[in-house]
Parts: structure tokens; sequence; C-alpha cells
């Protein structure tokens, strides 16, 4: 009698046990691996500022293809109210299945309703930015830069503050990157300025920092410049910073970075042409492999040593794979201002191939002469915003837009509306050039795959949808407003910020309710 009664209360243990390891699995599952579960959740929609961690900008989960795109109407519209140097908003949107996010250039971030863009809560700091910036997704958390010294983080759900951490210990450098999610952490940059008028101060560095996702706390932090002394004079020089989130190879957990230009540029009457600051000017124009544990350098490749003309290498890094050499090989693709598009071995950082985009003139002059030299693509040119890819091709958006320079300073920059722009497809194991559309706009739109189209649009307010096979345009639409951001794709539904000039809006571009949206 007693042998059994001890049997059951045994078996009686151990269904408690079992039910207490129900009612906790949710949380277990929340914390059994590096990716955030709501990444994990809505990995179909668009959860990341570029779709995934490759930064693919690529969704084929999604009914929209060239058979129905002539179909795509704006089926909602919210105004976009803030105000900056560079419009309402220059970011990417998230969506996560019903629910859209998004912050403005003041920094304001909203929680809406996909279907129709009916407002769930929003936070208002009118803090004005530069960008790109924008919101990421994770553990519960809506993360963002609020103003250009802090990281902050709201509940996903209501919108309330949960904490905020301020990483910028100089007034003159701040932060205006979309953050990166991964592994428990936060992932942001400063870049050395805070306004127009105080950019590329001296003794302003760029630095990578990872934030703990619950409590902010800095748990490492990279600096893009690699001496303290900013090569010899802090007094003048500074220089580095990313603008845009990594990359990261969920493999591995090397995170893949591009990093801005140094300054002064060109120069300054007392140092032309950058001689304030010697040598390739280290890390600034290169792509970075850090270790997203710890911070750890695993490789770095400068593109461009010593730029004397702020042409960074600042796009998001693209992970793919390709056959190149007669090798099939890991690559990340980056680009940057400098109007090239590199790949090289994820392995080893090193160069496989380059290519040209756009228009060039003067721009790999190691000295600009005396006089007034007209230098192709200027610092607003080259490659602005961020690539796709999708099956062994990458598509490049791009600007053609000068600057005069004299060997110390800035004699004039070609205005936005009187510069032109293109979009290039290029084929990841040649590095050869597909096919190009050129634009009487600029590009500054970015590049969006869905499905057998890869979407972009102007400053202008022109969306385009061409065939990815070929660049035949399949579709295009006038949008409220001039476009210098880029889209989320979900639900059969197109999210666009349309910030600068005519009526800034958020739109969504989708079908009608009563209109068959198959092939």
């Amino acid at each position: 009698m007693e042998l059994k009664s001890e049997k059951a209360r045994f078996s009686e243990m151990v269904l408690l046990i079992f039910l207490a390891a129900l009612l906790i699995m949710p949380t277990w599952a929340e914390d059994a691996g590096p990716v955030p579960p709501e990444v994990l959740q809505y990995s179909m929609d668009w959860p990341l500022p570029n779709k995934d961690y490759d930064n693919s900008r690529a969704s084929f989960d999604v009914n929209i293809n060239s058979e129905n795109a002539k179909s795509l109407k704006m089926v909602w519209s919210v105004p976009i109210n803030a105000s900056s140097l560079f419009g309402g908003a220059s970011s990417n949107p998230l969506i996560m299945g019903n629910t859209v996010y998004l912050q403005d250039l003041q920094s304001n971030v909203y929680s809406l309703n996909l279907m129709d863009g009916r407002l769930n809560w929003q936070q208002i700091y009118n803090l004005t930015t530069i960008g790109p910036n924008g919101p990421a997704v994770g553990w519960g958390k809506v993360f963002f830069a609020k103003g250009v010294y802090k990281i902050s983080a709201l509940d996903r759900e209501t919108g309330n503050m949960i904490w905020e951490r301020n990483i910028s210990d100089k007034s003159t450098v701040g932060i205006d990157i979309q953050p990166a999610v991964y592994n428990h952490t936060v992932y942001v940059s400063t870049v050395p300025g805070t306004s127009a008028e105080d950019f590329y101060s001296g003794g302003s560095i760029g630095v990578i920092y990872a934030l703990d996702q619950q409590s902010g706390r800095i748990k490492w932090n990279f600096s893009t410049v690699d001496t303290p002394d900013l090569w010899g004079n802090r007094e003048v020089n500074s220089g580095g910073g990313c603008w845009y989130t990594p990359s990261v190879d969920l493999k591995t957990g090397i995170m893949f970075w591009g990093v801005g230009n140094p300054a002064p540029w060109p120069g300054t009457p007392r140092f032309p042409n950058g001689s304030s600051r010697p040598g390739p000017n280290l890390y600034t124009n290169s792509i970075l492999a850090l270790d997203s544990s710890d911070g750890r350098l695993v490789w770095y490749n400068q593109v461009n040593p010593h730029d004397i003309l702020d042409l960074d290498f600042q796009i998001p890094p693209i992970l793919a794979r390709a056959e190149i050499g007669g090798t099939a090989q890991e690559i990340v693709i980056g680009a940057g201002k400098l109007g090239k598009i590199y790949a090289f071995n994820r392995s080893t950082g090193c160069t496989l191939w380059t290519t040209i985009v756009g228009t060039h003139l003067n721009d790999q002059l190691a000295k600009l002469p005396q006089g007034v030299t007209k230098v192709y693509p200027g610092y607003f040119g080259g490659v602005e915003t961020p690539m796709a890819y999708a099956e062994g091709v990458v598509f490049v958006p791009y600007l053609d837009l000068y600057t005069n320079y004299t060997d110390s300073s800035i004699v004039e920059a070609q205005s936005f509306d009187q510069a032109k722009g293109g979009l290039v497809a290029i084929d990841v194991e040649t590095g050869k050039i597909l096919w190009e559309k050129t634009f009487d706009s600029i590009n500054v739109g970015g590049a969006t795959v869905i499905n057998d189209l890869v979407f972009t649009a102007t400053f202008d307010g022109t969306i385009y949808a061409f065939l990815r096979e070929d660049g035949r345009e399949a579709w295009r639409f006038e949008a409220p407003a001039g476009i210098n951001a880029w889209p989320a794709v979900a639900g059969d539904s197109i999210v666009w910020p349309c910030g600068t000039g005519g009526r800034p809006s958020l739109i969504a571009l989708s079908f009608p309710k009563a209109m068959p949206i198959g092939p």
C-alpha cells in the first residue's frame, strides 16, 4: 500500500513538472536562439529593415507579379507631418502581421494597421534627424534612435517607454541609423555629426555599439577610426561611422558593416587635399566583418583609401552565394557613393570583382589641382540607397550628380532637381551589367525585388516596376509626393514613405478588394 502511494506521488510530481514546462515553454522558445521571435514569426512579411539578415530586399511571399502589377492602386494614405533637411521620411517601414511600424525624420514612431492605415499608437518627440533612421522590432520591443543621442525601446503592443540609453558622449556625434536586432542585442552606430551645420567637426568619430536588448546596457563598442588621435590631428580630422543596417551571417554570427568617409574633405586652406590626415585613414570607406558577440574585427577591406571627395562605402552589405572564377563562394556585396559595386569573399574579405555604375569624372584623382574641378559622382552621387538581390543578380539604384571642388572647398553641388539617376542589374558571378534603366530624376528610392519584378522610385515621386529578367517596364505610379525612401512588402501590399514636396504621405499600394490577385 505504501509502495503504491509512493508511485502515485511520483506520478503526480512528474505531471506537475510537465504542466509547469508547458506554461513556461513560450519563454523558452523566445530565448532559444539569437533571432528575435517576431522575426521568426513574421519572416514571410518584412520584419527587418531589408527583409532578412542577408539584406536581400527580396520577397517571394506575396502575390504581386508582372501579371497583375498594372492593377496596383493606392488603397490608403496617411499624412507624414515631419519636416527636416531631407523631407518627412527617409527610412524603411517594417511589416509584422497586420502591423506597420514607421519612424519619420523628427524621430516620431508610429504603429499602424496594414489593412487601412489606422493608427494603433504613436510616440511624438519632434526631434529632427537627418536619417536614414527607422525602427527595429524584437523581443516585444520597438527600438529606434530618439533624436541624435539616444537609443530607446518601446513596448511593441502599447508604445510605452521601456528604456532609453544615451550613447553619444560628444555633441557633434550622433545617430542616424535604423538599428539591427540579433542575439539579444541591438546594434547601432554613431556618425560624426548631428545636423547639417556640424557634420565632420574636428574630433568626431563614428562608433558601432552593441546594446543589451533588455536593459540598453552597452555590451561592446568598435571605433571605425583605427587611431584615437584621428590620424594625427584631432582638432581638424573626423570620420567613420555607419549609416545603414549591417547584414548578419546566421551560420557564423559575423556582421558586415559599410563605413563612411574621413574628413575634412576635400581639405582646408591650411590642409588642402586632406593633408591633415596622411595615410589611408582606416577604417573609413571600408567593409568590416565583426563578430556580433564581442565586436572583434575579423577582417576589413578598404576600397577607397584617403578619400578627399566624401565618397562613402555606406550601403547595406548583401550576403549571397555565387560561382566566381569556377569556385562556389559565399560572398558579400557592397557599394556606396563612390559609384562602384564590389563582391568580396565572405571568409577572407578579398575582392572578387568590381563594377562601375553611373557617370564618373575626375573621381580617381589622388589630389585636386588648383582651380575648380568638376567631379562625378559628387558628394550626393553614386549609390545612396539600398540595393536588392535575387537569384544571382544584384539590382543597384544610382545617382548622376556632380560637385565642383577646389583642393580645399566645395564650390558648387548640382541640385537634386537638375540631376539624373538609374537602375542597373549586375550578374554576381561576373560583375557584368545585364541591363540598365535611366531616369530624368535621381534614384533615391532603393531597389526592392517582388517575385519577377524589381521596384524602385525617383525623387520626383515616380514608382517603377521592371521585369527582373530584362528590365522592361511593367508598371509605374505617380505618388502624392517625392520619394527618398524605400518600401516594405507583405500581404499583397507595398508600403512606401513618400516624404518630399507635394503631399508627404505613407502610402499602401495593393489590389482593390473585389479584384482577384492570382496571376
